[in-house]
């Protein structure tokens, strides 16, 4: 699909979730809400669409780049997002899902991938697949999550602090940290076949571990101290900056020049 087709297709899932946000805001009626969440998730179904095209069209999965990644990752934050405010019953969570979802499309209107039909040898595993999906997943809920710890650093210094915030945080760490643990052992078994060795140092695998850790601080820290409020919301808002390194960041780092994680952007 050439890049004007997919500003258009773009266009199309914008137009169904900016509808749906404004209907699920602007109306009271618990019957417009659920019109409002029903055309975010036919935008989100626009973008699965794509999705399946472009795997069809390639002849291989659409996770080999970090623009492909991205669409991946779009969809599941916008799909999290519907499904955690049918659990917690946070509003504001649609409205920061959905608009993160519509930044990460733009991102890639701004820098299109080069989609080609080859796979490195590397990349030909069959741990491949599930390893990326599941870090995508993973990278997800952990979005969420430190979109709610942001809202719950807010809401401390404005005084209007909650406590179903931190509960509806730590169930969505729970399930992120779990995606992620399942996205590094994938990897390990991914490496071992590929490289021959389940870890090497390299500098993904790192970042991957660091990311990984600061979460199990979280975790921890809930479990030893679960009256603290602050120290646990600006952890978790300090982890996923050390996501986002391990996600992309790393791609710009000097030691990753030789790093057998870099694929492409």
């Amino acid at each position: 699909m050439q890049l004007q087709s997919f500003q258009i297709l773009v266009f199309a899932i914008f137009i169904f979730w900016i509808l749906g946000i404004s209907i699920f805001f602007l109306k009271k009626t618990s019957s417009l809400k659920a019109i409002g969440l029903s055309l975010i998730f036919i935008g989100s179904c626009i973008l699965i669409g794509y999705i399946i095209y472009l795997w069809n069209h390639l002849g291989r999965p659409p996770i080999k780049t970090l623009g492909e990644t991205r669409l991946w990752y779009s969809l599941f934050l916008s799909i999290i997002g519907i499904i955690t405010f049918l659990r917690w019953k946070l509003k504001w969570i649609v409205l920061y899902t959905t608009f993160m979802s519509m930044l990460v499309l733009v991102i890639d209107l701004l820098k299109p991938s080069t989609f080609d039909q080859t796979l490195m040898p590397a990349l030909q595993s069959p741990w491949f697949i599930p390893h990326v999906i599941v870090y995508m997943i993973a990278y997800a809920f952990l979005a969420l999550a430190a979109l709610t710890a942001i809202q719950g650093i807010i809401d401390v210094y404005n005084k209007n602090y909650q406590e179903n915030t931190l509960k509806a945080a730590d169930n969505i760490v729970y399930i992120g940290f779990a995606f992620l643990t399942f996205g590094l052992l994938f990897g390990a078994l991914w490496a071992k076949e590929a490289w021959g060795s389940y870890w090497t140092w390299d500098p993904k695998e790192t970042w991957a571990f660091i990311t990984w850790m600061c979460y199990l601080i979280y975790i921890h820290l809930r479990h030893q101290h679960p009256k603290s409020q602050l120290t646990p919301l600006w952890i978790l808002a300090f982890s996923f900056v050390i996501l986002l390194i391990c996600w992309f960041g790393v791609n710009y780092l000097p030691s990753a020049a030789n790093s057998v994680h870099v694929y492409g952007s």
